[in-house]
């Protein structure tokens, strides 16, 4: 359960007469382990807009980060959540909703906070929350194409 109260999903899209119109209005869908929400994600770039149905829930996996799509979701950071040094092969836009996150990467880290934006361009990193307070980032990832050493058996790139 989340520490932060949930954020509301508002989706445009065109109605029956052709006009544009509000599609979805209400919670995120799940998007089960790491604490993540699903707002949206598409199953190509460019994305199909048409159409009225909803993208369907998921459960979190990098595979799911890797594309050929893109994925919009709302991640909450614990105080306690374990380091993870990973890379995906994406560009990821991070902007944070609230609270503060320490960003490392192999040589340096940096702190970003509320209303910061990081570009993460798919190299190794890893989340650290040192405020003793829950944060909350929304994050675009898009395909990319690797940088980096290659991946290893579980597809993350060593």
């Amino acid at each position: 359960m989340s520490a932060l109260p949930p954020f509301r999903r508002v989706v445009t899209g065109i109605d029956a007469q052709g006009r544009s119109c509000i599609q979805i209005d209400g919670p995120p869908l799940p998007l089960g382990g790491g604490g993540a929400q699903l707002a949206w994600r598409t199953e190509a770039i460019p994305a199909d807009n048409s159409g009225a149905e909803d993208c369907p829930a998921a459960q979190f996996s990098f595979d799911l980060m890797n594309g050929p799509g893109s994925l919009c979701m709302v991640m909450e950071f614990a105080p306690d959540m374990q380091r993870f040094f990973h890379a995906t092969d994406t560009i990821d836009y991070v902007a944070m909703l609230s609270g503060a996150m320490v960003v490392e990467m192999e040589a340096g880290e940096v702190t970003i906070r509320e209303g910061d934006v990081l570009v993460q361009r798919g190299v190794q990193h890893c989340w650290r929350n040192d405020s003793g307070q829950p944060a909350r980032a929304m994050i675009v990832s898009l395909p990319s194409h690797p940088v980096g050493p290659a991946k290893d058996a579980m597809g993350m790139r060593t």
